[in-house]
């Protein structure tokens, strides 16, 4: 990674404040905020009366911009909520996505559909592009709406920041590449198509029963897959892979036991997970990874 340039990240802080955007300083060479969280928090200027979160403490102030940089070589992050702001991060997909399904769609490819599909064109605005090969769209915010994240819920790759969101903004570099500006246009107002489904998301469905043939599973081998299957289908976002992936190694015994068919758990696990809001490709990669894993480390079912 080239070495970060003090001046040129103080510039690129005052550039993002100019145009109304609150900052925050982040680490260097990192995305993570390098103010201090609450854990270490000195209770003292700010945060005299109690901690204030780093979104809070996002300014559009130049002097308290330029005390902030003086002290490193932080990179730029945007707090979209105070900003106004809403930015649609369109990401590339994952290498484990990509083993899952070689025809992975990337976040760009699942919004030029969305487009499409609201018989609208791709929206011309202020746009940046990430080191890993993503692009991030800066759109107004509807002022007397409050929009919180969203995490794969719009389509595939596709994520937003808006209030309780952070944004690394163009200048900031890491150990993969630079942010870069790929469209200075004007930053333009919310599609009203990406703001009617960020305003009423998918309802998750409860995955469904699976399909059991009496005889093909035992009792506590069902008893463990409506648990956790539950589980992953109540998951908050954050959280869902981390479930997903928890819930099918506990079944993999089971499996290996001869308790229950594969297929069986891995149709019940994939309807969770999408269930939950994760998408196929990843419920796929992480339930045949989770699978894997188990059935290969289970101990035998007599000394379990």
């Amino acid at each position: 990674m080239p070495q970060p340039n003090p001046a040129a990240l103080l510039a690129a802080a005052l550039q993002a404040a100019a145009r109304g955007w609150c900052v925050h300083p982040l680490r260097p060479g990192g995305k993570g905020s390098a103010l201090h969280g609450e854990r270490a928090c000195p209770r003292t200027g700010e945060c005299a009366g109690g901690h204030v979160k780093w979104e809070q403490r996002a300014t559009t102030d130049p002097d308290r911009i330029r005390g902030a940089w003086s002290t490193g070589a932080f990179n730029v992050g945007i707090a979209p909520g105070p900003s106004g702001l809403v930015v649609v991060d369109l990401d590339v997909p994952k290498e484990e996505e990509q083993k899952g399904s070689s025809a992975a769609p990337g976040g760009a490819t699942s919004f030029m559909a969305l487009c499409e599909r609201a018989g609208e064109s791709w929206p011309t605005t202020y746009m940046v592009r990430t080191p890993s090969g993503g692009m991030h769209l800066y759109f107004t915010a509807p002022p007397d709406v409050r929009l919180q994240n969203t995490a794969r819920t719009v389509a595939p790759c596709v994520d937003t920041r808006a209030w309780g969101g952070n944004v690394v903004a163009a200048g900031s570099t890491t150990p993969q590449g630079a942010y870069m500006v790929a469209d200075a246009a004007p930053v333009t107002a919310l599609p009203f198509w990406l703001l009617s489904h960020l305003q009423n998301p998918p309802t998750r469905q409860a995955a469904p029963a699976p399909l059991l043939i009496p005889g093909q599973a035992t009792r506590r081998a069902m008893v463990a897959l409506e648990r956790e299957t539950a589980a992953v289908c109540g998951a908050s976002e954050g959280g869902r892979n981390n479930r997903l992936l928890a819930g099918a190694r506990a079944l993999g015994r089971f499996v290996a036991w001869g308790e229950i068919p594969r297929d069986a758990v891995e149709e019940a696990f994939q309807a969770a997970g999408e269930a939950a809001g994760l998408s196929p490709t990843e419920c796929r990669s992480t339930i045949r990874s989770a699978l894997d894993w188990s059935i290969r480390t289970c101990r035998p079912r007599e000394a379990a």
